[in-house]
């Protein structure tokens, strides 16, 4: 890939700021790189009407890869367009099914590989004359396939060890989910397989999350557990995640939401944002060795010039610049 071409939406709130810092680490270890900037989320609305304006999806299905910002603002909840449609959008038509969230500290090393277009954010939904309200589940066969290959051959390069998260006690597309598995796992008798129902996941996580290797779950399942294991490594505003597809370009995002309360003051920590950049690098780029030293500097620099979420003092710009220099790059802006 001699001129990786990226696609960078900063979105709302402290998009804009993570997003600046991301492209400065980006420069500076490729300089050969593309970048180019559209608009999504409620910026978009604000600008277009349309949480997703077509130019964006365009540019994004001919790039190699899209980094996201963040998406939402206040103004638009309860709206009947809203910015986290155009992400939700994205997603789909560039059909990212398969949402990877690594959680990683001293004593946990677990990766969350969550269905990402289909179930119950994807599907029938409305409001009927009595008052009520419904949305659908569903899964196609296909759907569960692919997302369990994924996770599967994931764990081939991990402990070799798959935990299957499901509500097959009551649901019956968890029934189907499990059954699908069951199928894929044959494929890989050198990967372990368990089963466990979403609750008592969502338990050993809290209880014992060091037993987990890889996990593989449907899409409101994976939101939930994802940003549950979050929080038992450090917090929202340190994860980082990829939603890969089989082709086309990969949407590369940190999990924490846009937090207008405190844009446009310099002190957003980019440290999920610049973890979402390694990841980059590594599935979406084919740069596993600048992936790792990325990954390596914001560790160091977490501990070394920690942001004020975190207690310590550093500024957006002051974190990059540390990053920065650990990788041993300019850090002129």
């Amino acid at each position: 890939m001699a001129e990786p071409r990226v696609v960078c939406l900063p979105g709302d709130g402290i998009g804009a700021e993570v997003t600046a810092a991301a492209t400065r680490v980006l420069r500076a270890l490729l300089p050969e790189i593309v970048l180019e900037e559209q608009l999504l989320g409620g910026v978009a609305i604000h600008e277009t009407g349309s949480p997703l304006p077509d130019a964006t999806l365009a540019a994004c299905r001919g790039a190699d890869a899209v980094l996201l910002g963040a998406v939402g603002l206040p103004e638009f909840d309860g709206a009947a367009v809203r910015p986290e449609q155009g992400l939700i959008g994205l997603r789909g038509k560039l059909d990212v099914y398969a949402n990877l969230r690594p959680a990683r500290s001293e004593t946990v090393d677990l990766l969350i590989v969550r269905e990402l277009v289909g179930g119950l954010y994807y599907g029938a939904r409305g409001r009927r004359d009595d008052g009520s309200a419904f949305d659908t589940c569903e899964y196609h066969p296909a759907q569960i396939e692919r997302i369990a290959r994924r996770a599967f051959d994931l764990a081939r390069t991990r402990r070799r060890r798959v935990t299957s998260v499901d509500k097959a006690n009551v649901l019956e597309t968890s029934r189907l989910w499990r059954e699908v598995v069951v199928r894929v796992a044959s494929d890989y008798p050198d990967v372990e397989l368990e089963h466990m129902l979403v609750d008592n996941a969502a338990m050993q996580l809290v209880l014992a999350p060091e037993r987990f290797d890889v996990l593989v779950t449907e899409n409101t399942f994976g939101d939930i557990l994802s940003d549950e294991a979050a929080a038992l490594t450090g917090g929202l505003g340190l994860a980082a995640s990829a939603s890969l597809g089989d082709d086309g370009p990969g949407i590369f995002e940190p999990v924490h939401g846009s937090a207008p309360d405190i844009a446009g003051r310099g002190i957003a920590n980019p440290a999920a944002m610049l973890r979402s950049v390694a990841l980059m690098l590594e599935h979406g780029l084919g740069r596993p060795e600048l992936a790792r030293a990325l990954s390596a500097a914001v560790d160091e620099t977490l501990e070394s010039r920690p942001t004020t979420d975190l207690g310590g003092t550093a500024t957006t710009d002051e974190f990059t610049d540390g990053v920065l220099e650990r990788l041993g790059t300019d850090s002129s802006r």
